[in-house]
């Protein structure tokens, strides 16, 4: 029976006489493509022939998701290889299925800026696409929960004592994104690297929600810490100090609650440098000691050892 019409235009059978506009035709074709070897493909008239059909037949499709026509029939040209396809009682239900999920796999990794492949996972297809903090008219801190700060406070709070609080509270999370860099750089960080780590950190923050998962999401990112070029000692110290120590042990002091939300909660910079204990995390940390190259800048390993990590 014929999956299609052949109204739009006249349909040229392959070299083999075959009719691939319905499934018998299309299942004989394959058959003698696939006996002819790999050549086939390239240099039978009825293969071209096919995937122009293709090309119109799924451009419909392809046109509701965004895709040129073509990438539709690449798709149908992957399927039409596979073996299940040659035998299927219907051949061109299984390649319009395969093609219909191509497409929606391909408009997801357009969306999400990653691989087709990638986006077939479920718990990367999950996400939403992304978006820029710039995009967004109002501040970090006004949407998202990991910069939200709340105390216990009676309800009998006049509307002035209430105000305070909740200005305090909605500290601009660019302001203690960037007094978190000029710490960071006045402890012997390089700016640049300084910056490229904190805004990477924050851009998890916003994703995750929350600072401990964050700290578990970055502390595993090893292909992050190479594109920022940060050695692993020094990538771990700054996640510490930014975003706090995750161990229960430090959950109300200043180590737990990290630079960030000391900052966020009324802190200022002037106050952090005080903070003998973070000075110095943060100054040993810094990544411009040992071997570690920033620009065109090399240093000679430290004694004794080799690279760093």
């Amino acid at each position: 029976m014929s999956t299609t019409s052949n109204t739009a235009r006249d349909i040229p059978d392959g070299e083999g006489g075959e009719d691939f506009s319905t499934s018998e035709g299309l299942r004989s074709l394959l058959h003698r493509l696939h006996a002819a070897g790999p050549g086939a493909w390239t240099h039978d008239p009825g293969a071209a022939e096919l995937m122009g059909y293709a090309a119109q037949k799924y451009e419909p499709l392809a046109r509701k998701h965004g895709l040129d026509p073509w990438e539709a029939a690449t798709a149908a040209f992957d399927v039409m290889r596979t073996r299940a396809t040659r035998e299927a009682r219907d051949p061109w239900a299984v390649i319009t299925h395969a093609v219909r999920i191509t497409c929606i796999f391909e408009a997801r990794a357009q969306g999400l800026l990653c691989s087709v492949h990638q986006a077939r996972r479920p718990h990367v297809a999950a996400f939403h696409d992304p978006e820029r903090f710039s995009d967004r008219e109002n501040p970090l801190t006004d949407y998202h929960p990991a910069f939200h700060v709340t105390d216990d406070t009676p309800a009998t709070r006049d509307e002035d004592t209430d105000s305070l609080a909740s200005s305090r509270a909605c500290t601009s999370a660019s302001s203690a994104m960037e007094d978190a860099i000029a710490l960071f750089s006045l402890l012997d960080w390089p700016p640049a690297t300084a910056r490229a780590g904190i805004e990477h950190a924050c851009a998890v923050l916003t994703k995750t929600g929350a600072r401990q998962a964050a700290y578990e999401t970055l502390r595993r990112d090893k292909h992050a810490r190479a594109l920022l070029d940060i050695p692993g000692r020094s990538w771990s110290a700054l996640l510490k100090a930014l975003l706090g120590n995750p161990h229960p042990a430090y959950a109300a002091t200043t180590a737990g609650r990290g630079v960030l939300l000391r900052l966020v909660i009324g802190e200022s910079l002037p106050a952090l440098l005080r903070d003998d204990d973070l000075i110095l995390t943060i100054s040993l940390a810094a990544p411009t000691t040992g071997n570690y190259r920033h620009g065109s800048h090399r240093r000679e390993p430290q004694r004794g050892g080799g690279d760093s990590p």
